[in-house]
């Protein structure tokens, strides 16, 4: 079993009677790509917060690595973030900024620096950051942070405003430190077909908790689509012990969302002598929609 390098326990957090988070729950694995999804309100800026120990949770635990991360220097110093509102000094500029962090990580690689100037060409390093635009700006974080070697990498909508090709470099760039290096990267996004290209687990949270949390590819294998044509073009009744979150038709294609594991879903839906049948893996988002439909969530009609 893989340690884990963060573990949140039944953490609750109020602000002015709200409850942000309410008793939430989530362990990350050392050196995965963990992707938090969620609404908007859902909790996932505050949660990171809390395991960057810029916020004191009212109760509960915020471990990173086994430790408390609040008010600890010495953790601290192996986590590095790139929050969806950029800081930075007035004047700083990339290079100023370099300066900084090298006397708050003492991993902070200098010669790494150096090298990738020529993946962040685009960026003036002597011009204040404030001057950039916000692509360049976000360029400008990943530069800095990648430079820190951190233990943890904790990253909210990490790539708004870059370009597709950029996109791709900096997950390059990111995936390769997870291999070489262990790196453990945690990544609030609503990119969720973009989470699906990178991360290996995957929590979905709402209301301030984290209903579901799995390897990507368990959260995939655990709902599936199926299409299904039956030889009198009507939906027959359907097993009790089915769990049917979604039916739609096009024609005489049925289209179902149904949980459970693909092969004994298609094994159930055969005694009924489909003229097709074909089951289909969810996308992220999708799992996603599906997930929360029955929390409340506003789901729009997607085509399935």
């Amino acid at each position: 079993m893989i340690a884990p390098m963060i573990e949140v326990k039944d953490v609750i957090k109020t602000f002015d009677g709200f409850h942000a988070l309410n008793g939430l729950n989530m362990t990350v694995p050392k050196g995965s790509i963990y992707g938090l999804v969620g609404p908007n309100g859902a909790g996932k800026t505050t949660i990171l917060r809390h395991i960057t120990g810029v916020y004191r949770q009212d109760s509960g635990q915020v471990l990173v690595d086994g430790e408390p991360v609040y008010e600890n220097a010495a953790l601290k110093a192996r986590i590095s973030d790139i929050p969806d509102e950029l800081y930075f000094f007035v004047s700083a500029s990339t290079r100023d900024m370099m300066r900084l962090y090298r006397g708050f990580y003492p991993c902070f690689d200098r010669k790494r620096y150096e090298a990738l100037k020529d993946i962040f060409s685009e960026v003036d390093e002597k011009q204040p950051i404030r001057k950039l635009s916000k692509g360049m700006q976000k360029q400008s974080a990943f530069w800095l942070a990648l430079c820190c070697k951190p233990d943890l990498l904790v990253l909210d909508e990490p790539v708004d405003g870059l370009d597709p090709v950029m996109r791709r470099q900096v997950w390059s760039l990111l995936m390769g430190d997870v291999s070489e290096h262990g790196t453990t990267v945690l990544v609030s996004s609503h990119n969720l077909r973009e989470l699906e290209d990178v991360c290996d687990h995957v929590g979905i949270l709402s209301h301030g908790k984290v209903l579901i949390e799995r390897s990507l590819s368990d959260l995939q294998e655990n709902m599936v689509k199926v299409q299904v044509v039956f030889r009198d073009g009507n939906m027959p009744s359907l097993p009790d012990d089915l769990e049917v979150l979604h039916i739609s038709q096009v024609g005489r294609i049925h289209t179902l969302i149904i949980r459970g594991n693909a092969a004994h879903i298609t094994t159930r839906l055969s005694v009924y002598d489909p003229l097709l049948i074909d089951a289909l893996p969810l996308t992220l988002e999708e799992i996603f929609i599906h997930e929360l439909g029955g929390e409340d969530y506003a789901v729009r009609e997607i085509v399935l």
